[in-house]
């Protein structure tokens, strides 16, 4: 049964940084593609970041180029997203997701979600 538990949201400051953590199982996640998309309520979702099946090729939405950084630690079986000069425009919910056949580009409709964790940007 494939799980995915997302940890590591919460309150951060503009400029701060956070670091969230996607908590996999039923799957081993360095075989699949699997990353973040974030939705706010009301808005439509919005790709992250993700990464691909076995090859570790990052992808990265412009808006979070160069700030965000996603990894993947099969040992541990999780997948996070280091998060860097964070702005008021990040703060919302973030989900983890994978999926059998799409790529990177399609992250915010892949099949398979979490429940999100909150980022809350403020000082």
């Amino acid at each position: 049964q494939v799980r995915l538990v997302e940890s590591g949201g919460g309150l951060v400051q503009p400029g701060g940084s956070l670091r969230l953590s996607c908590a996999a199982s039923g799957f081993n996640v360095h075989n699949y593609v699997i990353g973040w998309f974030r939705q706010a309520p009301g808005k439509a979702r919005e790709g992250v970041s993700c990464i691909s099946a076995r090859a570790d090729v990052p992808y990265y939405a412009d808006s979070v180029k160069g700030r965000f950084t996603i990894s993947r630690d099969s040992a541990s079986n999780t997948v996070d997203l280091q998060m860097d000069s964070v702005k008021p425009g990040d703060a919302t919910v973030y989900y983890c997701a994978t999926d059998t056949w799409r790529q990177c580009s399609q992250v915010e409709d892949f099949a398979r979600r979490g429940r999100g964790t909150q980022v809350t940007v403020s000082f």
